[in-house]
């Protein structure tokens, strides 16, 4: 009875913070957190609607129809082989929503963010080449190189957020082990090339 509630927990925190989300969910951190919160509202709820529009309906429509017309259950969508068309509509997706947003004109702190997001897409869709990394540790791994790049250009302690994001990160890759969907060292290497890509992506853009 208990591992299946954990399997249960594991499976809805897959969900919960697929890569598909950190995007939105850190932009929405910064409306909340940052001096963002002082932008008019219809200006928040735009940027939030072309994200999650371009990061997160789009690339989950296109990998759906991907499937049906391929045939393929989503259990076969975690081979390695099976993994390229996935990534290239998600890079195509965030490549779009970053040349419109930079056309908006929209707050680099923003910019920095997508620019993050397709990094670490960019990077994992490289490397998939030759070896599956979890894509969940991944963009969860960028959370916490973001955090700490985003520490050192405005100079605040990030101590108790970087507790927070190692903590869902931590839970996110032992939900990948427990779902059978990643072995550790995959999650560890995702965790870390997220983590890399996120503090440098965020420190050069």
């Amino acid at each position: 009875m208990t591992e299946k509630y954990l399997i249960y927990g594991a499976k809805l925190f897959s969900i919960l913070f697929a890569p598909f989300y950190f995007s939105i969910l850190a932009c929405l951190i910064m409306f909340v957190f940052s001096y963002m919160k002082m932008l008019p509202l219809n200006y928040q709820l735009m940027i939030l609607g072309i994200v999650y529009i371009f990061t997160i309906a789009m690339p989950l429509s296109g990998i759906a129809l991907y499937r049906k017309l391929s045939g393929l259950r989503r259990h076969q969508m975690t081979k390695r082989e099976l993994r390229f068309i996935p990534y290239n509509i998600t890079l195509v997706c965030y490549a779009c929503c970053l040349v419109l947003l930079e056309n908006l004109h929209i707050p680099h702190i923003m910019i920095s963010i997508l620019a993050c997001a397709l990094v670490v897409e960019l990077v994992c869709a490289i490397i998939n080449n030759w070896f599956r990394i979890s894509a969940h540790a991944a963009a969860a791994g960028a959370m916490n190189g973001a955090l700490l790049a985003f520490s050192l250009i405005f100079n605040f302690n990030p101590i108790w957020w970087l507790c927070l994001t190692l903590l869902i990160s931590g839970m996110v890759g032992s939900s990948r082990i427990i779902l059978r969907q990643h072995t550790l060292s995959e999650v560890n290497w995702g965790t870390l090339i997220g983590t890399v890509c996120g503090f440098v992506t965020i420190l050069i853009v």
